[in-house]
Protein backbone atom coordinates (compact mmCIF):
# COMPACT_ATOMS: atom_id res chain seq x y z
CA UNK A 1 0.00 0.00 0.00
CA UNK A 2 1.18 3.51 -0.77
CA UNK A 3 2.06 5.82 2.13
CA UNK A 4 0.59 9.19 3.00
CA UNK A 5 3.07 11.97 3.58
CA UNK A 6 2.03 14.63 6.07
CA UNK A 7 4.05 17.81 6.05
CA UNK A 8 3.35 20.65 8.44
CA UNK A 9 4.87 24.09 8.26
CA UNK A 10 5.49 24.27 11.99
CA UNK A 11 5.40 21.92 14.96
CA UNK A 12 2.70 24.20 16.38
CA UNK A 13 0.42 22.59 13.76
CA UNK A 14 0.81 19.18 15.41
CA UNK A 15 -2.36 19.27 17.56
CA UNK A 16 -4.40 19.58 14.35
CA UNK A 17 -2.25 17.15 12.36
CA UNK A 18 -2.61 14.47 15.03
CA UNK A 19 -6.26 14.10 14.00
CA UNK A 20 -5.09 13.09 10.52
CA UNK A 21 -2.57 10.68 12.01
CA UNK A 22 -5.24 9.10 14.22
CA UNK A 23 -7.54 8.66 11.21
CA UNK A 24 -4.82 7.05 9.11
CA UNK A 25 -4.05 4.70 12.02
CA UNK A 26 -7.73 3.65 12.12
CA UNK A 27 -7.40 2.46 8.53
CA UNK A 28 -3.89 0.99 8.97
CA UNK A 29 -2.58 3.31 6.27
CA UNK A 30 1.18 3.86 6.49
CA UNK A 31 2.30 7.46 6.86
CA UNK A 32 5.21 9.73 7.64
CA UNK A 33 5.05 13.12 9.36
CA UNK A 34 7.56 15.93 8.75
CA UNK A 35 8.02 19.61 9.59
CA UNK A 36 9.17 21.59 6.55
CA UNK A 37 8.47 25.25 5.96
CA UNK A 38 7.80 26.57 2.46
CA UNK A 39 9.59 29.76 3.46
CA UNK A 40 12.29 28.69 5.93
CA UNK A 41 13.26 25.29 4.47
CA UNK A 42 12.34 25.45 0.77
CA UNK A 43 15.17 23.10 -0.26
CA UNK A 44 13.88 20.37 2.04
CA UNK A 45 10.33 20.86 0.75
CA UNK A 46 11.60 20.54 -2.81
CA UNK A 47 13.72 17.46 -2.06
CA UNK A 48 10.92 15.68 -0.19
CA UNK A 49 8.45 16.47 -2.95
CA UNK A 50 10.79 15.44 -5.77
CA UNK A 51 11.46 12.05 -4.13
CA UNK A 52 7.96 11.32 -2.76
CA UNK A 53 6.72 9.06 -5.54
CA UNK A 54 9.87 6.92 -5.63
CA UNK A 55 9.75 6.62 -1.83
CA UNK A 56 6.30 5.01 -2.00
CA UNK A 57 3.98 7.91 -1.27
CA UNK A 58 0.59 7.99 -2.96
CA UNK A 59 -0.88 11.17 -1.44
CA UNK A 60 0.61 14.18 0.33
CA UNK A 61 -1.10 16.27 3.00
CA UNK A 62 0.21 19.76 3.73
CA UNK A 63 -0.84 21.63 6.88
CA UNK A 64 0.07 25.29 7.28
CA UNK A 65 -1.27 28.50 8.74
CA UNK A 66 -0.90 32.18 7.97
CA UNK A 67 0.62 32.59 4.48
CA UNK A 68 0.10 28.83 3.95
CA UNK A 69 2.16 28.38 0.80
CA UNK A 70 3.25 24.89 1.79
CA UNK A 71 0.57 22.95 -0.10
CA UNK A 72 1.18 25.00 -3.24
CA UNK A 73 4.93 24.57 -2.99
CA UNK A 74 4.48 20.84 -2.67
CA UNK A 75 1.92 20.61 -5.48
CA UNK A 76 4.24 22.55 -7.80
CA UNK A 77 6.87 19.83 -7.43
CA UNK A 78 4.84 16.65 -7.86
CA UNK A 79 2.01 15.07 -9.78
CA UNK A 80 0.88 13.20 -6.66
CA UNK A 81 -2.41 14.41 -5.21
CA UNK A 82 -1.90 17.12 -2.57
CA UNK A 83 -4.44 17.89 0.13
CA UNK A 84 -4.11 21.17 1.98
CA UNK A 85 -5.17 21.72 5.58
CA UNK A 86 -5.42 25.42 6.36
CA UNK A 87 -4.48 25.88 10.02
CA UNK A 88 -6.26 28.39 12.21
CA UNK A 89 -3.85 30.92 13.66
CA UNK A 90 -4.25 34.05 15.69
CA UNK A 91 -4.23 36.01 12.45
CA UNK A 92 -7.65 36.14 10.75
CA UNK A 93 -8.77 32.86 12.40
CA UNK A 94 -7.34 30.79 9.54
CA UNK A 95 -9.15 32.59 6.72
CA UNK A 96 -5.78 33.75 5.37
CA UNK A 97 -4.52 30.15 5.34
CA UNK A 98 -7.72 28.92 3.70
CA UNK A 99 -7.48 31.43 0.88
CA UNK A 100 -3.75 30.81 0.36
CA UNK A 101 -4.38 27.07 0.14
CA UNK A 102 -7.50 27.01 -1.99
CA UNK A 103 -6.64 29.80 -4.46
CA UNK A 104 -4.11 27.90 -6.57
CA UNK A 105 -3.34 28.90 -10.16
CA UNK A 106 -4.63 26.75 -13.00
CA UNK A 107 -2.50 23.68 -13.58
CA UNK A 108 -1.35 23.22 -9.95
CA UNK A 109 -4.33 21.77 -8.05
CA UNK A 110 -4.53 21.41 -4.30
CA UNK A 111 -7.55 19.69 -2.77
CA UNK A 112 -8.41 21.81 0.26
CA UNK A 113 -10.38 20.84 3.36
CA UNK A 114 -11.88 23.07 6.02
CA UNK A 115 -9.79 25.12 8.41
CA UNK A 116 -8.26 22.59 10.85
CA UNK A 117 -9.98 19.81 8.85
CA UNK A 118 -7.31 17.17 9.41
CA UNK A 119 -9.71 14.25 9.81
CA UNK A 120 -11.28 14.97 6.42
CA UNK A 121 -7.86 15.39 4.84
CA UNK A 122 -6.90 11.93 6.04
CA UNK A 123 -10.21 10.45 4.92
CA UNK A 124 -9.78 12.02 1.48
CA UNK A 125 -6.28 10.54 1.29
CA UNK A 126 -7.67 7.12 2.24
CA UNK A 127 -10.34 7.47 -0.44
CA UNK A 128 -7.67 8.25 -3.02
CA UNK A 129 -5.65 5.22 -2.02
CA UNK A 130 -8.80 3.08 -2.01
CA UNK A 131 -9.23 3.65 -5.75
CA UNK A 132 -6.64 0.89 -6.23
CA UNK A 133 -7.25 -1.04 -2.98
CA UNK A 134 -10.54 -2.93 -2.67
CA UNK A 135 -9.96 -3.88 0.98
CA UNK A 136 -9.39 -0.25 1.92
CA UNK A 137 -12.55 0.70 0.02
CA UNK A 138 -14.50 -1.91 2.01
CA UNK A 139 -13.15 -0.48 5.27
CA UNK A 140 -14.24 3.00 4.21
CA UNK A 141 -17.73 1.69 3.48
CA UNK A 142 -17.86 -0.01 6.88
CA UNK A 143 -16.74 3.19 8.60
CA UNK A 144 -19.48 5.16 6.83
CA UNK A 145 -22.08 2.56 7.84
CA UNK A 146 -20.95 2.80 11.49
CA UNK A 147 -21.20 6.60 11.37
CA UNK A 148 -24.72 6.36 9.93
CA UNK A 149 -25.73 3.90 12.65
CA UNK A 150 -24.54 6.30 15.36
CA UNK A 151 -26.68 9.09 13.90
CA UNK A 152 -29.73 6.81 13.66
CA UNK A 153 -29.34 5.78 17.31
CA UNK A 154 -29.20 9.44 18.34
CA UNK A 155 -32.23 10.15 16.17
CA UNK A 156 -34.19 7.35 17.83
CA UNK A 157 -33.38 8.69 21.28
CA UNK A 158 -34.47 12.21 20.31
CA UNK A 159 -37.64 10.94 18.64
CA UNK A 160 -38.58 8.90 21.73
CA UNK A 161 -38.04 11.87 24.00
CA UNK A 162 -39.66 14.62 21.96
CA UNK A 163 -42.24 13.03 19.66
CA UNK A 164 -45.52 12.02 21.20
Amino acid sequence: MKKVGIIMGSDSDLPVVEKAVDTLKEFDVPYEVHVYSAHRTPQQVHQFTAEAREKGFGVLIAAAGKAAHLAGSIAAGTTLPVIGIPIKSSTLDGLDALLSTVQMPGGIPVATVAIDGAQNAALLAVQMLAIEDAQLAERLSAQRAQAAEKVLKKNKKIEEEYNA
